[in-house]
């Protein structure tokens, strides 16, 4: 077993999350109710699914725009951005930052989005043809791309330093962080990098039921089965997180603890017929500084596609062996939430080892046989010692991203 690599001055130091997801909102409120083993996943109400062969999904209930956004930025935003704004100030007010340490080019705000403000987008097309362009809102142009909620970020807490937007779709999340991670090595003191995503209206709905992906389950605690050997697709959810990643002399310098490093980081692109997220684990293992023997918990993609799952358990025991590390997929709770999905694995990672416990996946009894995974089922397990987690992700189209991330000690 390879030794742990120490924290080095310009370390990406976690010292704030943010958590939006329909299972919780809040990173408090969502972790508990993971632990619980409390699904978010439900009938679909943000617009009337009637006559859509998909009537399931994961919302996010109770989230008021009003506690969260100004008046005056309403209508100039998407649920997307709406959201965003939330977690981030959950994350920021988490890490205990200095807002004067935001200011200026110190400081900056990578984004992932799968499609940006795809509902505002639709509103605006469906009043242009019902009632011509004088109808179509001025902020039509800024509010539905998918860099709008980076760019509020920038602007609320004033953040000159680095920025921009990825679009991976679920390996966004991890690519984000790892833009983030790249910044601070560079030199900026703090980011604020992760991916938030909602793609639950009519517009977008249709797009995702072409892809043929969509789990046509009526019920929704039986719609999202990863590896199971009936798995037959994913439930669509929105929501996501976001992280404060600070170098670890900046956070020493404020006595500011933080959950845990990301330790490495790779990405890989599939060719033809040659899947390669075995790669890209490979990869993030040897960036880190760590062996395959040094990972005690794997956070799975889990499609939940009989193809896409057997392909990942391959990977999966191609690196380790069959059954040899316990793998979890918490998004069985969320359903997969596009940018948004990926980052909020990474807080169950730091988060479970913080507490030393492995979250559940629901829904799933059992894995298929060509799945030879030890796949933590049910409950939480708890009982030895979890110091690193390797969190995987795949995005539609041939994406694939790898971290590895170590806990505080």
């Amino acid at each position: 077993m390879s030794a742990p690599a120490r924290v080095g001055q310009r370390a990406a130091l976690v010292t704030g999350i943010g958590v939006a997801a329909p299972n919780g909102l809040g990173a408090r409120a969502w972790w508990a109710a993971v632990l619980r083993g409390e699904s978010g996943i439900g009938p679909l109400t943000r617009f009337d699914a009637d006559g859509y062969p998909v009537r399931v999904a994961g919302e996010i209930r109770g989230f008021v725009d009003e506690d969260h956004v100004p008046g005056r930025l309403r209508p100039a935003t998407d649920r997307v951005t709406r959201l965003t704004l939330a977690v981030a100030a959950e994350a920021l007010a988490d890490a205990e930052v200095d807002p004067t340490l935001l200011t200026g080019s110190n400081a900056g705000v990578i984004m992932a989005s799968s499609a940006g403000g795809l509902e505002f987008g639709q509103h605006e097309l469906q009043a242009l043809w019902s009632q011509g362009r004088r109808h179509v809102s001025v902020y039509h142009a800024s509010a539905w791309f998918p860099a709008a909620g980076c760019g509020q970020l920038s602007v609320r807490h004033k953040t000159h330093g680095p920025g921009g937007a990825v679009v991976t779709e679920q390996a966004g999340g991890l690519d984000a962080v790892a833009q983030a991670r790249r910044q601070l090595r560079g030199g900026t003191a703090l980011m604020l990098a992760g991916g938030v995503d909602s793609a639950l209206c009519p517009w977008a709905w249709a797009a995702h039921l072409a892809a043929g992906s969509l789990s046509t389950v009526a019920e929704p605690d039986s719609a999202y089965r990863p590896f199971a050997p009936d798995a037959c697709g994913h439930v669509l959810g929105e929501g996501g997180a976001l992280m404060v990643l600070e170098s670890a002399e900046t956070a020493r310098a404020r006595g500011a603890a933080g959950y845990g490093t990301i330790a490495g980081y790779a990405a890989t692109f599939d060719g033809p017929a040659l899947p390669r997220l075995r790669a890209a684990a490979d990869l993030a293992l040897a960036d880190a500084g760590v062996s395959p023997g040094d990972i005690d918990v794997v956070f799975a993609d889990a499609a939940g596609e009989r193809d896409a799952d057997r392909a990942e358990a391959e990977a999966i025991t191609a690196l380790f062996g069959p059954y040899a590390v316990p793998v979890t997929a918490p998004k069985s709770m969320t359903g997969r939430l596009l940018a948004g999905g990926s980052t909020l694995d990474l807080a169950a990672a730091l988060f479970s080892l913080r507490d030393q416990v492995v979250p559940p996946t629901t829904a799933t009894e059992r894995t298929a046989q060509d799945c030879p995974l030890d796949l933590v089922i049910g409950e939480p397990r708890r009982g030895g010692v979890l110091r690193c987690a390797l969190v995987l992700a795949r995005g539609r189209g041939g994406f694939n991203s790898a971290v590895v991330v170590r806990g505080p000690g």
